[in-house]
C-alpha cells in the first residue's frame, strides 16, 4: 500500500512523518517547498506536482478549508489521477456540503472517500495521539485503519456518509470556541474587579472545569496573555464557527452561541488578531472593557 500526503502545515507535517514509521512509501506535496524538503530528508518522496500524489493506493489532505482542498483535489489533478479502488482521506475541516459534493465525485470515478478531521493541536499531532473522527463505509476505513494508528491514539466512528464525521468535527470546535471565550469573559470579568487572571483560572479549573484540557490550557494562555506563536489561528476559528452556523441553518437549527461568537470572531480579526492563536478570543474579551491584553 502506497500513500500519499498532501497539506504540509502544522499539523500536516507530524501527520505525514507519523506515516513514515509504517515503513510504506510516502509521497508528499505542499504549496511550499520547505515543508517537503525536511520530510525527504526523513525518507518522504517529494511529489513535483499534487497530480503526482494520486498515484498512491491512499492520499490523505490536510489543507485549509474548502476552497484549498477543491483547488488541490480538483484543479490540481489529483482525483483525476487516482485509480478506481484507491482512497481519499480527507483530515480537514470542512463544510459539511463539501464533504456530501466530495464524497457524491468520488462515487462517480470509483474512489473511495472517508472523512476523517481530528482533534488536537500541534504537539499532540507530533506524538500520534490525534483523536481521528471518521465518517465513511467500514469497509474503506477498516483498510485505512492502521495508518489512522500511527497517527492516532483512537479512531472514533460517526455514520456511514462522510459528512457526518464533519458535522461532529465543526460541533466540536463550536463548543471549544464557546469555551475559549467564555473564559475569555469570565477572566475579563474578574480583573475588572481587581482579580488576577491566573488566580481565576486557577479557581475554575480547579474546581467547575477540573480535569478539562480546554479550560486549563487556553485558559492558561489567556492568564499569561500568551497569543503567538498560534497553534490554531483566530482566523480558522472564525472559519469553523461560520461553517457550523451555515451546517445548522441546514438543517434549520439557529444556533445562537454560534450566531454570536462568529460575530464577535469577526469583530476580532477586524481588530488584527487573525494570525494570534484562538485563545485571543481573551485579549479580545479584555479590549472590549478597555482592560489591556
Amino acid at each position: 500500500m502506497s500513500i500519499a500526503f498532501i497539506g504540509l502545515g502544522s499539523m500536516g507535517h507530524h501527520m505525514a512523518a507519523n506515516l513514515l514509521k509504517s515503513g510504506r512509501p510516502v509521497h508528499v506535496w505542499n504549496r511550499s517547498p520547505e515543508p517537503v524538503r525536511a520530510l525527504a530528508a526523513q525518507g518522504a518522496k517529494p511529489a513535483a506536482t499534487p497530480a503526482e500524489c494520486g498515484i498512491a493506493d491512499v492520499v490523505f489532505t490536510m489543507l485549509a478549508d474548502d476552497a484549498a482542498t477543491r483547488a488541490v483535489l480538483l484543479d490540481g489533478g489529483v482525483l483525476a489521477a487516482m485509480a478506481p479502488g484507491s482512497i481519499h482521506v480527507n483530515m480537514a475541516t470542512v463544510s459539511v456540503a463539501f464533504a456530501r459534493e466530495m464524497a457524491a465525485l468520488h462515487v462517480e470515478r470509483g474512489v473511495g472517500y472517508v472523512a476523517a478531521p481530528v482533534l488536537g493541536r500541534v504537539d499532540v499531532a507530533q506524538a500520534g495521539k490525534l483523536n481521528i473522527l471518521a465518517g465513511g463505509s467500514d469497509e474503506l476505513i477498516a483498510r485505512v485503519q492502521p495508518l489512522f494508528d500511527l497517527m492516532g491514539q483512537t479512531t472514533w466512528r460517526f455514520g456511514s456518509a462522510p459528512e457526518q464525521a464533519n458535522a461532529v468535527k465543526l460541533a466540536c470546535n463550536l463548543m471549544l470556541a464557546c469555551a475559549i471565550e467564555a473564559t475569555g469573559e469570565g477572566a475579563a470579568l474578574a480583573r475588572a474587579h481587581g482579580v488576577a487572571a491566573g488566580d481565576f483560572v486557577d479557581l475554575v479549573t480547579s474546581t467547575l472545569f477540573a480535569g478539562s484540557p480546554v479550560y486549563k490550557g487556553y485558559g492558561g494562555m489567556i492568564a499569561e496573555q500568551r497569543y503567538s506563536p498560534a497553534g490554531f489561528k483566530l482566523s480558522l476559528g472564525l472559519k469553523d464557527v461560520r461553517l457550523a452556523v451555515e451546517a445548522g441553518r441546514d438543517k434549520g437549527l439557529p444556533l445562537a452561541f454560534g450566531a454570536t461568537l462568529q460575530a464577535t470572531l469577526q469583530d476580532a480579526v477586524a481588530q488584527g488578531d487573525a494570525d494570534l492563536d484562538l485563545a485571543a478570543l481573551g485579549k479580545h474579551a479584555a479590549r472590549r472593557g478597555g482592560l489591556k491584553g
